[in-house]
């Protein structure tokens, strides 16, 4: 009886086994066993059976890591991988890939984990929020949507932006506002990458019916870590503006010099910035830059609050518009 007992038993943990293959040790000393889904920004993400939602776990708060799950891997210097990891040390994981071997390497410059078997939708990210305000001198009010998308491979990451204003006010005009980016990345070697970017933007305030600028160029992530990046490039811009007063149309060559910084391991803080200059080489003189900023508080459940600041500035303006804009949002929203 004893051995059909034995077996039994044995057969039941192979199973469990085989369903949960991976485990982290976290530093109070917890176990969690089950699959590791990703890490990005600092979290680890990992699927278990004793959980309707996956268990999220800062990745400094991990002291040991075990897998066999097969994963898209990053570290710092810019160099992918394709394999699995474990721990060797408190300090060091070992990644074994498929490429190279064995490779040993401190825990810190690990800064991006992804499941190969994770399919369309874990490879999307999407957020949406939305704003209001209203104040009751002359009966001023402001509506704003924001949404994000983004997808993101081994090789390449495409990202689409949206963001819509309107104020309305007593015995004035509406102002609006409309900006829109799709931008393509391409990730090359040693945390280099090539890029093409989309841009559109409409704006009442500075009689712009449309502007919209192809750009490509060349960047470089000058350091990625599990809680920072900062990423510096270069490029050539085509500008095509459209006003309301037809005979303002303006169609002009660009350089571009940009640089973006994003921090995400500010507790439940993130921070994106970027700033983009726009020298023109074919008007004399002229120089746009875009600047934005945006601060994002995490809420339960998914949920967020965010504020952010877009400015836009042009020394040369068609003549009755200022030379700058700006617009300043608050907004609730969501993300998958």
């Amino acid at each position: 009886m004893k051995f059909y007992t034995l077996l039994f038993s044995f057969l039941l943990f192979s199973t469990v086994l085989n369903a949960q293959i991976d485990s982290l040790v976290a530093k109070n000393g917890d176990v969690i066993i089950g699959e590791i889904k990703s890490l990005e920004r600092g979290v680890i993400i990992m699927e278990t059976d004793y959980s309707d939602s996956d268990f999220k776990i800062e990745w400094d708060g991990v002291a040991r890591i075990y897998t066999q799950t097969l994963f898209i891997i990053n570290t710092s210097d810019g160099k992918k991988y394709n394999g699995s990891i474990q721990s060797a040390s408190d300090e060091n994981i070992q990644l074994n890939t498929f490429e190279y071997g064995v490779i040993t390497t401190n825990k810190n410059n690990l800064v991006y984990l992804k499941n190969f078997d994770q399919g369309f939708w874990s490879r999307l990210s999407v957020s949406i929020d939305l704003g209001f305000s209203l104040t009751r001198a002359q009966d001023l009010r402001q509506y704003s949507m924001r949404a994000n998308a983004g997808y993101l491979t081994k090789s390449w990451q495409l990202l689409a932006n949206y963001n819509w204003v309107r104020s309305t006010q007593a015995e004035t005009d509406d102002i609006k506002r409309t900006d829109a980016s799709v931008s393509f990345r391409y990730f090359l070697a040693k945390s280099w990458n090539a890029f093409s970017e989309l841009n559109t933007l409409s704006n009442t305030e500075q009689q712009l019916d449309l502007r919209s600028t192809l750009t490509v160029g060349i960047g470089k992530f000058i350091f990625h870590t599990n809680r920072t990046y900062w990423n510096f490039g270069v490029g050539i811009t085509g500008n095509n503006e459209f006003y309301f007063e037809s005979q303002d149309d303006r169609r002009s060559l660009e350089g571009l010099i940009g640089t973006e910084l994003n921090l995400f391991d500010i507790g439940d803080l993130s921070l994106l910035s970027s700033l983009s200059v726009f020298p023109s080489i074919t008007e004399t003189g002229r120089l746009r830059t875009d600047f934005k900023f945006d601060l994002k508080y995490d809420l339960p459940k998914d949920f967020y609050i965010k504020t952010g600041l877009t400015l836009n500035y042009d020394n040369q303006p068609v003549e009755g518009t200022p030379e700058s804009d700006y617009v300043f949002q608050t907004s609730f929203g969501w993300e998958l």
